[in-house]
């Protein structure tokens, strides 16, 4: 296509455009507009907007179709991969995940990537749980010589995590742990009895093991900043996936788009499907992206002096992977041959539940939208290192109490049954492990030209497994959550191991890995593309280490932190 028009030109062009509207691409679209930048955000899904587009958010199960059940015929047809979460395809949310015959990939072994393809994109969805990556984290991979080393340590970022921290509301408890850095904390959600006894009983017996309430981007107490936003306290429905109409959750639609909005410098574009970058051979920057409407199927070009590609870690590389150019024949930056490589997820699905005869007298209030979490106490330091693997893991889990539904099997009637279904079932508690999964340059993805998707683009083709490492930390994980649990005299305490498979985690990074050197790394130490420096990726993308914390709070930050310089370096004249 040929853009001849000069005037089309120019009302095609922005200061900064910035690709996909989740969780870092809304940070993006936020810290720019609010610098002055005119800024276009290019969505290649639907338009939602807040509150407006939830259209579940207050049905109970019995508003919705089948009872919140999609049939067998229904998944078996658009949702196989999606379905495999453990939260499986609902008619409350269905609509927030891509149907898999249109949006086709390949799995040389089995990879699990869910996605959603709207304004928000997975902030409408994910888990909420935010933590700090420590320098434990940072240094892991110079220390031990696996991978690369990152190019940022810990007070790099550190002041980046505090501004992110308060400004979407984290709610949590500061435990001085060096692996786990305190933050800025909105007051914490409470634990339940079961959870406060065991979190006594663990403490008191292994020295080495906090139990904490989790991190989570739920607002406790609105900041006036939040409360202009729309935005106000946590409501305790847990409908979270149903999309939030109090904003209580920190999703982009609330949060940074809003902003952004509020800003008067951004236009937000749905149904953009950013296929390519332009690069200028004169220049060696980018001079726009490539789109192709979904709605009409026209391309058509925009024009900016700074692209940040936030489109989630395997979207963006695969548009830096379908940019090519003469300089770049094999993908936009790709001149290290890491783009693609080193697939990372946090590995899980494995730990340990078991039942407590105590606290019958005691209950719950509301339907908390958080748990406990068991901050990493492997290989820590000198007295807690391991010889059959490296780093460490973390739980996620809690207590709850069973309810009727448990006594379905048994067919209960008469006076007995109607009693039993009033009064609560017995405590149980869960915790499931996430481990850290090692960077390897054979755990890869590819770019698929015979396998096309509804709108006629490439694919992407999977080749990740989990390996030696992660095989060797999954033992001790469950191991390791059987002793703390009957630790607490839980009883009928079990060990499990369920079907995990790359993905499944839903925190997939990597394939343009930060790094100190342009030979072995795809951006550097400002999130910039080594070679062409108007370019920035903050996604999952970036990441040279998973650590075994969920990762969206670190890419925030990173994002915030690559706007700030993008803004004073395009204003020197510098890119």
């Amino acid at each position: 296509m040929s853009n001849i028009n000069g005037k089309w030109q120019q009302d095609n062009t922005y200061d900064a455009i910035v690709i996909g509207s989740g969780i870092s691409g809304g940070i993006a679209a936020k810290e720019l507009s609010e610098k002055g930048l005119k800024t276009l955000v290019l969505e290649r899904g639907r338009m939602v907007k807040h509150i407006e587009d939830y259209p579940t958010m207050n049905m109970a199960p019995w508003d919705l179709p089948f009872r919140d059940k999609v049939p067998q015929d229904e998944i078996d047809k658009h949702y196989q991969k999606q379905s495999r979460t453990g939260y499986t395809i609902r008619q409350g949310w269905k609509h927030w995940f891509v149907k898999d015959d249109e949006h086709p990939y390949t799995e040389v072994k089995r990879f699990d990537w869910m996605r959603g393809y709207h304004v928000g994109g997975r902030s409408l969805t994910w888990g909420r749980q935010s933590y700090r990556h420590s320098d434990l984290d940072f240094e892991a991979n110079a220390k031990e010589g696996i991978g690369v080393d990152w190019p940022i340590r810990y007070a790099d970022i550190a002041p980046w995590y505090s501004y992110v921290e308060e400004w979407i509301g984290v709610s949590g408890s500061n435990e001085g742990l060096h692996q786990l850095p305190d933050g800025k904390f909105q007051p914490a959600m409470e634990m339940n009895c079961v959870e406060t006894d065991m979190k006594g009983k663990v403490e008191a017996k292994f020295g080495d093991r906090k139990i904490t309430i989790g991190r989570t981007a739920h607002i406790t107490a609105a900041t006036e900043a939040q409360k202009k936003l729309g935005r106000v306290n946590c409501q305790f429905r847990n409908l979270c996936m149903r999309g939030c109409p109090f904003g209580g959750y920190y999703s982009s639609n609330a949060g940074g788009l809003k902003a952004a909005e509020l800003s008067g410098n951004m236009t937000l574009r749905p149904n953009s499907i950013v296929h390519s970058i332009i690069y200028d051979e004169k220049t060696g920057k980018a001079k726009g992206v490539k789109i192709l409407d979904a709605e009409t199927k026209q391309e058509m070009e925009f024009y900016a002096k700074i692209v940040f590609v936030n489109a989630s870690a395997f979207n963006s590389t695969w548009i830096l992977m379908n940019s090519v150019s003469e300089r770049f024949p094999n993908g936009m930056g790709n001149d290290s041959d890491q783009l693609g490589r080193n697939v990372m997820d946090h590995h899980f699905q494995v730990g340990a539940s078991g039942k407590s005869d105590d606290f019958g007298d005691k209950y719950y209030s509301g339907r908390r939208a958080n748990g406990i979490y068991i901050p990493r106490f492997r290989n820590v330091d000198a007295k807690t290192k391991r010889n059959d693997f490296l780093r460490g893991y973390g739980y996620q889990g809690g207590a709850s109490r069973e309810n009727w539904q448990s006594l379905i099997a048994e067919m209960g009637f008469g006076k007995t049954f109607k009693q039993e279904i009033h009064d609560p079932g017995q405590w149980r508690v869960g915790i499931n492990g996430f481990g850290e999964m090692l960077p390897h340059p054979d755990n890869r993805i590819t770019l698929n030209k015979e396998v096309k998707d509804m709108y006629g683009m490439p694919t992407l083709t999977m080749d990740v497994q989990i390996r030696e490492n992660e095989l060797a930390m999954r033992k001790d994980m469950a191991a390791s959550a059987v002793e703390m649990l009957e630790a607490s005299g839980l009883k009928n305490v079990e060990a499990y191991d369920r079907n995990y498979a790359p993905g499944l985690g839903i925190h997939e990074m990597g394939t343009a890995r930060m790094g100190k050197d342009p030979k072995t790394s795809v951006l550097n130490k400002w999130n910039q593309v080594h070679a062409v420096p108007n370019v920035f990726m903050t996604d999952g993308a970036a990441m040279t280490s998973a650590a075994c914390v969920n990762p969206s709070l670190t890419y925030m930050a990173l994002t915030a932190r690559a706007c700030d310089y993008a803004v004073k370096e395009l204003k020197k004249g510098n890119i």
